[in-house]
């Protein structure tokens, strides 16, 4: 077979996802993550609703947001690392969330009104890769100088050959 044509390997839907469908959340199982723990695939627009309801369901603790670009024409990929944190459990149960945006004007909605733990990750995905997270309280740079050109750690970033620091001293 060609490369275009080779069959997707179907992913069997973890505990989540099982979840999930039973409530109607629209969304995609992916492969498991290196550690085993399961990924799912949401569209940009739906993204708030289901980690609404992922909350509701006992996912309290945000422990990592970030962001990370597949590559030059290929989209930018925001995603969510939530645990659900029980006094009594020997192992907590763990989701990875991700959300595939387009590079040219890539916004979804920010989860800072879920988790506040999003507030400086959300802040340094725009900052880095140029995601507009909706909703925000305050998305400004905050690694970058404000009037900064570009969103440098995307893969088709130009560095430029000197930047002029203004009013520095």
């Amino acid at each position: 077979m060609a490369e275009a044509e080779q069959p997707t390997a179907i992913v069997e839907a973890g505990k989540t996802s099982q979840w999930l469908t039973s409530n109607g959340f629209d969304h995609e199982s992916l492969t498991l993550d290196h550690l085993g723990v399961e990924v799912i695939k949401v569209e940009p627009d739906f993204l708030a609703p289901l980690c609404t309801a992922l909350y509701a369901n006992g996912f309290n603790y945000l422990q990592c947001q970030g962001a990370y670009d597949e590559g030059p024409g290929k989209p930018l990929v925001s995603f969510y690392h939530l645990i659900k944190l029980k006094s009594n459990a020997d192992k907590p149960e763990e989701v990875r969330v991700k959300v595939f945006l387009p590079r040219e004007n890539p916004k979804v909605d920010s989860v800072y009104w879920i988790w506040k733990g999003a507030d400086w990750q959300e802040r340094e995905c725009y900052d880095m890769y140029g995601i507009e997270y909706e909703g925000h309280p305050n998305l400004k740079r905050i690694l970058m100088p404000e009037d900064w050109v570009g969103w440098p750690l995307r893969k088709d970033y130009i560095s430029p050959d000197f930047y002029e620091l203004q009013d520095a001293y």
